[in-house]
Order: structure tokens, then sequence, then C-alpha cells
């Protein structure tokens, strides 16, 4: 139980660290809102022509009666728009740090030198296209995953009484795992941490990664908190990597601000 607060911790020292690195902070959220914009056009037309894709869909509905056409097709526009709705915040962050992976690596190193007793930060040696490359295929990886879950708790979610308690429940908590997997790997990913331990490494200390991503998953629900949450996240999963690996942090170094990040 101690591991949720420790997690939780860094989810809040993030946080901290970008208000007091101004400059940083305001770098890290062009990538947000770049994503945001296409995200929400995405989920306008879901809204506006999903009805008419469910009615191509279903052609052998045409000839049902009344009201038993309209109800069918009522769920299923509600469920596909509710699909993309979960499938937006599942992709939200892989999709931004892909968007953003020069901003966020820059931002993760400066949290490490900062954290880091002898002032140092490891450093990826591999160009930027190989980077995109790797993010890109572990992010796909980790939303199969992510979506065979999704698609395990969408059908639980029938089930009486436990669908809407229990499932719902266990969805944030899985929600909040890949959650801190993707941001994680911004600092994990430098070190030459491969896909597969990295799971294995979040899954030795589930405590620990559900304190900070099941309430950073929840807080990424209301509209336009993700964007203003990523650069604190990303510095906060920064120094939960450093825990999981093992490797020493100055604990007063996320409180003291960098001389020309400090706005008066």
């Amino acid at each position: 139980m101690r591991d949720l607060g420790v997690g939780f911790g860094y989810l809040l020292k993030g946080q901290r660290w970008v208000t007091r690195h101004g400059r940083s902070y305001g770098f890290g959220l062009l990538p947000g809102l770049i994503t945001l914009v296409l995200y929400a056009a995405a989920l306008v037309a879901l809204a506006i022509w999903g009805a008419d894709a469910v009615t191509w869909a279903t052609p052998f509905a045409d000839d049902w009666s009344s009201p038993w056409q309209g109800l069918f097709r009522g769920f299923l526009t509600a469920v596909l728009f509710a699909l993309g709705l979960l499938l937006a915040v599942l992709t939200f962050t892989a999709v931004t740090l892909l968007v953003g992976q020069p901003f966020y690596e820059n931002l993760s190193e400066k949290v490490d030198a900062d954290v880091s007793p002898d002032g140092t930060a490891p450093r990826s040696h591999l160009p930027l296209w190989r980077e995109l490359w790797i993010s890109a295929r572990d992010s796909l990886r980790v939303l199969v995953r992510a979506g065979l879950w999704g698609v395990l708790l969408f059908a639980l979610g029938f089930l009486p009484f436990v669908g809407q308690t229990v499932v719902p429940v266990i969805g944030f908590f899985v929600t909040g795992f890949f959650l801190t997997e993707e941001l994680a790997a911004v600092a994990m990913q430098r070190r030459g941490v491969d896909l597969r331990a990295r799971l294995t490494l979040l899954r030795s200390r589930k405590s620990l990664v559900w304190g900070f991503g099941t309430p950073l998953g929840l807080a990424f629900l209301v509209p336009f908190v993700a964007v203003f949450l990523m650069p604190g996240a990303v510095a906060g999963a920064t120094l939960l990597a450093r825990d999981l690996l093992g490797e020493e942090t100055r604990e007063d170094g996320a409180d003291e601000p960098e001389a020309e990040d400090v706005t008066p």
C-alpha cells in the first residue's frame, strides 16, 4: 500500500517540477495542443456522421418496424461514440508522445540531470528517425494489449451489477497501468530498456504504477486537462522510472528551479 502513495507522490513532484521550470513547461504544452485539436476534430466528425455510418453498416435493419430500428441503431451509435472516446483516452498519450518526441526527450533529460547526484542524464545515441520508429512500434504493441483489455471489459460491462461497479474500477486501473508505461517509456527508452523489460519492471511494482497512473487517467477524462498535465506527467514518470531502475535520486533536486527557466 505504501507504493500507492509513492506513485502518487511522483505524479505531484512531476507537476511541481514543471511549474518551477516555466520554459520547459511551455514547450511541453505544444504537442498536447496539436494532438487535442486532431482528436477533437475526429470526435466531432464521429458525432456528426456516426449515425450514418451505423445505418450503412446495418442494412439488415432497414425493414425493421418502429421503434426497434431506432432503438437498435441508436444503441449502436452510442456504443460507437463511447468506443471512440475510450480509444481517444487510451491513445492520446501515445500520440502526444509521438508528436512531441523531441520536446519530451529534452524535458525528461532535464529532470534526470536535475535530480541526479552528479548532474548528468542518460542520453540516447540513436538518430531521431530510429527513436520515432521504436516509439511508434512500441506504442502500437501497447495499444493492442490495451485494446484487448478494453474489449474484455466492455463485454463484462453487460453483467448485472458487476458490470456497473467492479468493471469500471478495473478499467481505471488498467488504463493507469498502460498510461504509466507510455510515459515512463520516454526515460526508459533513452536508457535502452525495451518494451518487454519495461513491462516486467512495471508489473513488479503494480501499486507504484497504479498510484501514479490511475489518478492521472481519471484526470485525463476531464476535457483539456490532459494537455496541461502532460509535461508534468512526463517529468513525474521520469522520477518513477529512476525508482524502478534503482537509480539514486537527489531528493531536493525537483524543488530547485533552473535560473533560466524561472519567470519573475
